[in-house]
Order: C-alpha cells, then structure tokens, then sequence
C-alpha cells in the first residue's frame, strides 16, 4: 500500500465511489432509520430500540429465522456434496466431460423465480402422478406440508447451486499435481485412500469458497421461497427475506422491517465470517 502512486486511486476512485453510494451509505441510513418511526416517506420521532425489542418478541419473525437456518445448514451440507460429487466424476477421463459440465452449470442461469414454478409443477403434478401410477401415497400433496416444503426448498435450491460450485471444485481438482497422484496409485491406495489423504486436503481451500457462497446464498433465499411455497401453508415456510418484505410493503412498517433486516444481516455476517475463520484454521490444520 506504501508504494501505491496517485494513479492507483485514481482509478481505483470509481469502484470505490460506487461502494459508497450503493452499499455502505445505504447500509448506515438503514441502521439509522431503525431506531425512528419511518414510514418509508418521512421520519417521525426517534425510537431508541423499541423495534429491535418488538423483532426479539415477534414469534413469526423468530420462527421464520429457525426456519431458515435449518434450511441454510441442510442445503450447504448437500449442495457441497453434490458439487463435489459432480466435480469428481466430470474431472475424470470420460469422453463426454465437458458436456456433462455444461448439463450441470445450465440450472444455475435459470432465474430464481422460474426454478420456483418449475419445481411447484414437479411437486404438485408430476410426482402426484407418479404415486397415482405406482401407489405411493407420500408422493402425493407436495408443498402442502411443512415438511414437504422444507424439502421442496433444499431440493430447489441443491439443484440449482450445485453446477456452480462443481465449477469451483474443478478449478482446484484440475490444478492438483498429477505426480501424488500417480505416486499414490503405484504404492497401492485405493481410490477412498487417495481421496481422504491427497484429494481432499489438496482442495480446502475449495471448501472455503464453496461454503461462504452457498451460506450466504441460503440465508438470503427470496425468490425461490416466493415462486415454490409463498411461505404456506400457514407462514410455516416463510424464510427471513420473506418475512421482511412482508413485514415492509405487506404491513406497510418500513422502520420496524429494517430493524429485522439489521438483525438478520449481524446474524449472516457473524456466521459467514466464522465459517470462512473456521476452514481457514481447518486449511492450516489440513
């Protein structure tokens, strides 16, 4: 930073420019605007932390988050699983790998909006009809449980994720040295042995990457929850972003919503930046 001439910030000035204006400015407005009685046109008075108390009592909103950090942890668990999975078998010597990584990229450019209402023909129809066919009654009234929503959700999203971080896992599977490899395969380890001893501490800093995006990305999930489920039935698979908006143009209580929305942000940072802390350690460890 010492050596850095004034050309540097000279071009450096308009990102940062557009950091400030976009995200940081806002981002302190909003805390302000939740401690007063703003109805989203004028501010009233200013009410220290009685909406942070009333978002700490609401049982919807907390219900709401228990929701969506059950479904944060299940989907990360999954959606990394698959990616890796998906990585490993397109990484080896099979004719058709780079259509194979094409296939499982493409939901990734489908919008969250769509995915949602494809889904919700899937859940409802599709396997409504397969359990006719076959006599399976689990399959049948999808979406119309908590549970099956729940579900519903972490196979929408796993689905989706998955092709863009197989992407991440391949850039690191691909930049392995060949020479472990084949040192391994000659002194005898089995494919698990060579996975759990070379592949796997190799590729953590994948892990790293990988977990920060699809943490991130599950907390925050909108559209999705909007287009499969809407919340129902009955609100009880309303995530955090959704409780929000209602809250904001629903009720029409703009400062109170963004009080919840500060709380939520603390939350996904706190555990965003003690994940990436945690497999940073794990990486040294490794």
């Amino acid at each position: 930073m010492r050596t850095r001439d004034l050309s540097y910030w000279l071009f450096l000035a308009p990102v940062l420019f557009a950091l400030a204006m976009v995200i940081i400015i806002p981002l302190l407005i909003g805390v302000y605007y939740s401690f007063t009685d703003w109805n989203g046109i004028k501010i009233g008075s200013f009410v220290g932390l009685e909406n942070y108390i009333d978002a700490f009592k609401d049982e919807e909103f907390l219900a709401s988050l228990w929701f969506t950090t059950k479904f944060s942890v299940v989907s990360v668990l999954l959606t990394n699983a698959i990616g890796l999975g998906l990585a490993l078998i397109v990484t080896t010597k099979i004719k058709s790998s780079k259509f194979l990584r094409t296939i499982f990229f493409m939901p990734n450019l489908i919008g969250g909006l769509i995915l949602g209402f494809i889904w919700q023909f899937i859940f409802i129809k599709v396997f409504a009809g397969i359990g006719d066919v076959l006599g399976i009654e689990s399959l049948k009234g999808w979406l119309s449980t908590t549970e099956t929503g729940f579900w519903g959700l972490v196979i929408l999203m796993s689905w989706q994720m998955s092709g863009y971080i197989m992407i991440i896992y391949i850039a690191y599977l691909e930049g392995l040295p060949s020479e472990l490899l084949e040192a391994s395969e000659i002194d005898g380890a089995g494919p698990f042995q060579r996975f759990r001893y070379i592949i796997f501490p190799l590729v953590a800093p994948a892990f790293t990457v990988s977990m920060f995006l699809t943490l991130s990305n599950s907390f925050k999930l909108y559209d999705q929850n909007l287009s499969l489920t809407s919340g129902g039935p009955y609100n009880s698979t309303q995530m955090v972003a959704m409780e929000i908006f209602k809250t904001a143009f629903g009720e029409r209580d703009m400062a109170y919503a963004q009080a919840k929305a500060v709380v939520f942000f603390i939350i996904v940072a706190v555990i965003s930046l003690t994940q990436v802390y945690m497999n940073k350690k794990k990486e040294v460890e490794v």
